[in-house]
Parts: structure tokens; C-alpha cells; sequence
């Protein structure tokens, strides 16, 4: 099947026709994705100088939403807090429950909506076909959580210690996500394209 233009992502490649057999490939795509998502979670490294640990989510939060694209990218990563704050164990390292979302990274994980609706609006728009915009999209959406972090998180610590302590920390650790994924999308496409699935 071939896709003209680049208002398509990964998902929409070889998504069904019929109107009955799309909604239940976007449902199994939503929770797959709020599943990878949980399961990056668990990549969890407590730091001792702060209450924030290192997490593979962040991955997740930019993967997903690039391949799925806005819609389904929110509604994965919604089902995902969803799923965490109804108990099970799917925030960082194992926890779950409404006190985590009101806890110290409460912030963070409101932040990832946010930045998934900017990834998969920006990779409906073709962002994710070549290195350079990929890596600034994916920057984008982590400044974006970075910012949601740092304002909840003032309200446990002073205001001194929030770059100390909820951003610098996670910054080399994020650029090398954000590298990764800027590699991998833009390969993909070209992949497709050598293929003649799409242009």
C-alpha cells in the first residue's frame, strides 16, 4: 500500500480501511503503546540528592506518540497514567497510586501529555523524516515535561534548588534518548521509502 504525503505516521502505514476494523487496530495500538511505555518505566535509578530518580520513560513518551501520532500518542499515554494511578505497578520503578501522581514527579507525568500531543502532531506533519527536525521535535517535547516537572516540583523544594535538582541531572541522560530516537525515525522512513511504501 502506498501513502502519498507526509501527513501519515508510522501506525497509519498499514492501518485498516473498514471503519470497525480501525478502531479496534487503534485500541490495540493505544494500549500496546501505554504498555511500552510502563514497561520503560521500570528502567528506574533512584539518585540519593534527589527525589526525582532516572527513568527509561522518557523514551517511551517520545517513541510512541511519533509512531501512533497525536491522537492515539495522548490517548497511550493517558491510558498509561491511567493504569498507574488504578493501581497497577506501572510508574517509575514499580509504583503506582494517586500519591505518586501528587507526589514530587507528578509534574513530569502530566508533562508527558503534553509533549506527546506536540511529537505526534509534529510527526503527522513529517518532522520525523529527517535528523535535524526529528532531534528538535523530540527536544521540544522535553523541554516541554522539563517545564511541567520544574513547576510542580517548586512546590517540595525552594525554588534555588529545582535546576540542581529536577533538571540538570536527567539532561545527558535525555540527550542521548532524544539522539537515539532522531536516528531511528528518520532511518525508518527512508527504509519505507526504498521500498515504495511511501515517499
Amino acid at each position: 500500500m502506498k501513502l502519498r504525503g507526509t501527513t501519515v505516521t508510522y501506525a497509519d502505514i498499514i492501518r485498516p480501511q473498514t471503519k470497525s476494523r480501525a478502531k479496534l487496530y487503534d485500541a490495540a495500538l493505544i494500549l500496546s503503546g501505554s504498555l511500552m511505555i510502563a514497561l520503560t518505566a521500570q528502567i528506574a535509578i533512584p539518585l540519593p540528592f534527589t527525589p526525582v530518580p532516572i527513568t527509561g520513560q522518557m523514551f517511551g513518551v517520545l517513541m510512541i506518540p511519533a509512531l501512533l501520532g497525536s491522537r492515539r500518542g495522548v490517548m497511550a499515554v493517558a491510558a498509561y497514567l491511567a493504569e498507574g494511578l488504578a493501581g497497577l505497578p506501572f510508574f517509575a520503578g514499580g509504583m503506582a497510586g494517586p500519591a505518586i501522581l501528587m507526589g514530587t514527579t507528578g509534574g513530569y507525568l502530566i508533562g508527558f501529555l503534553i509533549a506527546a500531543l506536540v511529537v505526534g502532531y509534529l510527526s503527522e506533519q513529517g518532522w520525523d523524516r529527517k535528523v535535524g527536525s526529528t532531534f528538535l521535535m523530540m527536544a521540544l517535547a522535553v523541554l516541554i515535561d522539563y517545564a511541567f516537572g520544574a513547576i510542580w516540583l517548586s512546590h517540595f523544594l525552594p525554588s534555588s534548588m529545582i535546576l540542581d535538582l529536577g533538571i540538570l541531572p536527567f539532561v545527558i541522560g535525555d540527550a542521548l534518548k532524544v539522539s537515539l530516537v532522531a536516528m531511528v525515525l528518520p532511518a525508518g522512513w527512508k527504509g519505507l521509502r526504498s521500498l515504495g511504501v511511501t515517499k
